[in-house]
């Protein structure tokens, strides 16, 4: 009876190692093609932009003229756009994941009620963002046009639910033992808040929103219906007078030059979408080392 038993489980396992080895080829497989696809596509984008990048693609501004067409507007517009989204999301996010996760009573339905909404507004394309803003901020009762804080305050609608998730979730990840030691020799709530938890929670919070507002720098489907101009040939004015000013962004510039049929604006479009992910890859990179340099095991 012995024999029978021991070869019945060693066919079992073989059928099982044999599964999981075609599960881990078919993995490798999808894994092969996504990272090819992205290589092809990168190699070829850099080879037709590399005649173009260089300091007079960011000297100039955009030209009708291939040999003048540049892109400082859209850096300026970019950077000011993506840096008032920042100063607006991450205050925000942050206190409301704070709320969510440290004040607020889970067995509340408004407090159910705001949780689902957040994460369904986390899915919502960023197109329905972008009617939002033109209905509601340029045109509706806001009515503030086709400005750099109209464009700034739709994008932190967009990128806001990715921050209050990541940050709930930098906060769960923090031990209860913190809380309730803080708590236990004396301190307030806030005081452990602010003293334990969210030191504890800060690289996870900085990841996720600086992975947030790489998303904004990328974005170009609401700013497209919000009025984002392809050709501005001057740089946001100094101080607050900047937020009422006309703009461009790098995604916007990339789809004007790419969309044009001569092929020496197709290279300058390259060019740009190389400058676009290297700000991209700077991003992506600073949040992976405030990660790794910050990150607790408790």
């Amino acid at each position: 009876m012995t024999a029978p038993v021991a070869s019945l489980a060693s066919t079992v396992d073989a059928r099982r190692r044999l599964r999981d080895i075609v599960f881990r080829g078919l993995l490798y497989a999808a894994l092969g093609i996504a990272l090819g696809t992205l290589l092809v596509l990168l190699v070829d984008t850099v080879n037709q932009g590399r005649p173009k990048i260089g300091m007079d693609l960011y000297r100039n501004f955009p030209s009708a003229r291939p040999a003048r067409a540049g892109i400082q507007s859209a850096v300026y517009g970019s950077l000011w756009v993506v840096g008032i989204t920042a100063l607006l999301s991450l205050p925000l996010g942050v206190g409301t994941a704070v709320y969510l996760e440290e004040y607020a009573r889970q067995g509340r339905w408004y407090n159910r009620l705001i949780e689902l909404n957040i994460q369904n507004l986390a899915a919502v394309p960023s197109i329905v963002y972008g009617i939002l803003g033109l209905a509601f901020i340029a045109r509706g009762p806001l009515g503030w046009g086709p400005t750099i804080r109209t464009a700034a305050l739709t994008l932190t609608l967009v990128v806001l639910p990715t921050v209050i998730i990541s940050s709930r979730e930098a906060l769960r990840a923090v031990p209860p033992s913190l809380r309730q030691g803080a708590l236990a020799l004396g301190a307030t709530r806030w005081q452990a808040i602010w003293r334990q938890v969210l030191p504890g929670a800060a690289p996870g919070i900085a990841t996720g929103s600086i992975l947030a507002v790489s998303r904004a720098l990328g974005e170009s489907a609401p700013l497209l219906l919000l009025g984002g101009l392809a050709f501005i040939s001057f740089n946001p004015p100094a101080g607050l007078g900047a937020l009422d000013s006309a703009y461009t962004v790098l995604p916007i510039q990339v789809f004007q030059y790419a969309t044009d049929a001569r092929q020496e604006f197709h290279m300058i479009a390259a060019a740009t979408i190389v400058v676009l992910l290297a700000m991209l890859l700077f991003l992506n990179g600073l949040a992976i080392f405030i990660r790794n340099k910050y990150q607790r095991k408790w």
